[in-house]
Parts: structure tokens; sequence; C-alpha cells
């Protein structure tokens, strides 16, 4: 009961305009969004916006008869990694998963490496012809609800925040971050990479008022930046930004998600998964608040909002100033934002749905197509047999 009495309070307290664009056509621009779509055990909500004159973020949600997936896949130095891994990771994941008949950290692990396996052979048929695709990468979370289980993998500092109630104080909403941000800006990460390249003192620097390895990049762990793993990709002096003055001898960026898994409880009330986009301006606490006091319909979006309308209050402007600013000068104020809101209901966890939900993929025009996330391996030759993967 107070629970829905503070819900009423604060919609009160606050114009919906301030988070809802309206149905006007006076959406914030370059925005997409889902507002509520079912999955195998409730329903999701997406959203998407851009930030950089080319978008770098994608989202995936695979909601199928069995499970649901999600995919966060945030792009640097362009779209190419990102957009590889929308394509890839998840029917890697599938294959995976048919061959071992259930999905498990295991079958997480292996998709990652699939994928990042893929894409370097992607960069090495292009490298001559197109140096500087060596130089995309991707920052990668992927979620999997599977048998009353959530699994989560990730490189990079996209995040998971888990919403549950208190145990004590059901009134109360926690917020579990269920990720770390593989960055050098947090200092158990600098330490960490400093002891494992002991015979480098400069693997990560101070640059441009950020930590940095080898004083380019701030993420410690990616999808691609292949000159930062191998040699044979190694960027010369015509790239001066991606120039290595010393040759690596051994990947300074890893590859290797790192994985976790939780067994839902019946606290657990929903998942937020988004690219740093969103928690550069938001607080854990704060995005799992405004999940928890809104309606479902469109709370992605609600989140997206409240993030712009953060990112305008920094720079001491209006919002509706914030919605005017160009495509080539709008990453001053935010970035590519992502962001996929996965509710949990428990008393659907252990069914299959009677037919599976709808694949989206945010900022990818194509025909909507039912979800391949089937586990069950399905009879050679049927409408739902995955094609051949790359």
């Amino acid at each position: 009961m107070f629970r829905w009495l503070e819900r009423i309070v604060l919609a009160c307290c606050e114009p919906l305009s301030r988070y809802l664009p309206s149905s006007r056509g006076e959406d914030y621009p370059l925005l997409w969004h889902k507002d509520l779509e079912k999955h195998s055990c409730g329903k999701f909500s997406c959203a998407m916006v851009q930030g950089n004159p080319v978008c770098e973020d994608y989202g995936h949600v695979e909601p199928g008869r069995q499970g649901t997936f999600v995919g966060i896949y945030d792009g640097h130095g362009g779209p190419q990694a990102s957009r590889f891994a929308c394509d890839h990771l998840s029917r890697h994941l599938i294959r995976f998963a048919r061959a071992r008949g259930t999905i498990d950290e295991e079958v997480l692990n292996n998709a990652v490496a699939a994928t990042e396996e893929a894409f370097l052979d992607y960069v090495r048929e292009r490298f001559e012809a197109d140096p500087l695709i060596a130089s995309k990468g991707c920052c990668c979370l992927v979620g999997v609800i599977w048998n009353g289980t959530l699994y989560v993998a990730n490189l990079g500092d996209s995040r998971a925040v888990l919403g549950h109630d208190h145990i004590e104080r059901p009134d109360r909403i926690v917020a579990l971050q269920l990720t770390n941000d593989h960055n050098a800006s947090i200092v158990q990460v600098r330490n960490e990479l400093n002891a494992s390249h002991p015979d480098n003192p400069n693997i990560v620097v101070y640059v441009n008022e950020a930590w940095r390895v080898r004083g380019i990049i701030q993420i410690t762990r990616a999808l691609g930046d292949a000159y930062l793993k191998h040699q044979e990709f190694a960027l010369g002096t015509n790239f001066p930004r991606f120039h290595l003055k010393v040759p690596i001898t051994r990947p300074v960026v890893r590859a290797d998600p790192e994985v976790s898994s939780r067994n839902l409880q019946a606290v657990d009330r929903f998942v937020i998964f988004a690219s740093d986009g969103l928690w550069d301006l938001l607080t854990n606490e704060k995005a799992v608040e405004i999940v928890n006091t809104y309606p479902k319909k469109g709370i992605a979006r609600r989140l997206l909002v409240s993030a712009l309308d953060e990112a305008a209050r920094r720079v001491k402007i209006k919002y509706d100033e914030l919605k005017k600013v160009g495509i080539n000068e709008r990453r001053t104020f935010h970035d590519d934002i992502t962001v996929v809101v996965i509710f949990i209901d428990h008393s659907m966890l252990n069914r299959e749905l009677s037919v599976p939900g709808m694949s989206v993929q945010g900022f990818v025009d194509a025909a909507p197509r039912r979800s391949e996330f089937n586990i069950v391996q399905q009879q050679p030759g049927s409408e739902e047999e995955l094609d051949d993967m790359p």
C-alpha cells in the first residue's frame, strides 16, 4: 500500500513532461524506444539516444520461449565492433547452448571468445585496405535469464544493476550492482593492470585528464581493439592517435569477460542493463528509484530523459535547449546511451511462452522478426534453424 502511495505522490510532485517526451512529435532528437514488450518471464522496456555524430551503441533483446537474452554493445573508435557484436554474439551463444543442452557461465565465456575471434578475422581480412579497422572496439555487456538464473558477462564499463526489495523493509528498494567497471579511472583496476604488467611502467598513463592504457584508452577489457592485443595489427605513424611508440609484446587490453550468475530470488524485481552514458549521469540508486517509482511502460525512455535532464543541468542549460543542440555538438553534453530494463515476474520464471517475443535491436533498420532464443535444438530444415555462423 505504501509503495503505491509513494508512486502517486512522486508522480504528482514533478511534471511528467520532464521525463517523457510527448506523443506530438516533440521527442528528444535521435531517441529510439520500445516502451513495453514481453519476454520469457515478464516485460521489458528499452531505449537509446545518440550522442555521437555516428551512433556507436547497439542494444539487443532476444525474448524466446525458454529464456531471455540482453546485449549492450558500446563501441569506441566507430560502430564497426559494436554492430558486429550485436549481429553475432547472441547467435554464438545459442550455438554453444544447444551443443551443451543448457546455459551456464562456460557458455557465456565461449560465446564472447567466439565473437572476439570472428571479429579479429574480420579485421584481418580488411586490415590492408583499411588499417583503422584495427582501432575499432566495444564494451560488451550480456545478460541471460535461463531456468530461474540470471547470468551476466561483462567487458568494459557498461553496467547491470539489480533492483530488489529490502529484506527487512519491503517498502524500500535496494540497488545492487552486478558487474564491475573495467576502467582505468578506478584505482583497483590500475593496480591490477600494473601488477599484471610489471615489465611495463607505462602500462597506464594519466593523459588528457584521465588514466588510460598506454596513454590511449580508458577501457581495460573490450571486444576488438586489435592493435592493443596483437602486434600484427600495429598502426604506424600515419595514425598518430593509435600509434604505439613502444610495440606491445602481449595484449594490454583483455578480451575475457567477467562472468557471474545469480539464482533469482523472490525479492528481485528488475534489472537495468545500460551503457556507461547512463551511469555517467545517474547513480545506481537514482536509476533504481526511477524504475521503482514510475509505471513500467516507457520506463527505459524515462531513464534516458532523466539522464539528459541531468546532462543539461550540469552545464546550466534547460532541457529544451539541449534538445536543440546539433548532431555534431551533442557529444559535448552526453554520450550515446542504451538502456534495457528487464522486469521479473516470478510466476513465469519456469514457464515457457506460448509464442516467443519479437527480437529487438535498437537503431537497426530491419523488419520485426520472431526471437531465435530457443535452446532446445530444432530439427534440421525447420524455420527456426540458425543460419550458418560466420
